[in-house]
């Protein structure tokens, strides 16, 4: 889903599919419903209510599409919470989906990790292991950080600036 930009981003859009089809058929949102699986960038401005992201956040789920994150980057988030945010970041991830670490996501990061570095890219493993769980999950990836997440066959959201 989504059709890539000149920079390698992806926008969130029709896919192939939904393109090919007659004509006379209007395209609707409510059909190609969404997975987003937030990375620790897009949490952060969230709860320190930058670059709208918590309209953004609060528009996509009125539209019916899924949010989620993963374990790891709730270890990411919790490593660098200010005392303040504690009750608003519970508040937050309470209402989000949470994906464990699975052995098959698992065995997937290490491969992409692998693969990357012997093409001379090198990623970290917390990106590599987000990468692998949205993959896994068939998510759409909401981050900031875009060129950590090199790979094709990773959907990510087109966020809008600022």
């Amino acid at each position: 889903m989504g059709t890539e930009t000149a920079d390698g981003k992806r926008k969130p859009g029709r896919t192939q599919a939904q393109t090919e089809t007659s004509a006379d058929q209007e395209f609707n949102p409510k059909d190609s419903l969404m997975r987003l699986l937030l990375d620790t960038s897009v949490l952060i401005d969230v709860l320190r209510l930058r670059r709208r992201r918590r309209e953004l956040l609060a528009e996509l789920a009125s539209g019916g599409h899924t949010l989620a994150t993963t374990a790891l980057n709730v270890a990411e988030l919790y490593a660098g919470m200010r005392p303040e945010e504690e009750k608003r970041t519970e508040e937050f991830l309470d209402v989000l989906d949470c994906y464990p670490l699975t052995a098959p996501a698992g065995r997937l990061a290490g491969i992409l990790k692998y693969k990357y570095a012997r093409k001379g890219r090198t990623l970290t493993l917390a990106d590599s292991i987000v990468a692998a769980i949205a993959i896994e999950r068939r998510c759409t990836l909401m981050t900031d950080n875009r060129k950590d997440f090199p790979m094709p066959e990773l959907e990510c959201f087109e966020l809008p600036e600022g």
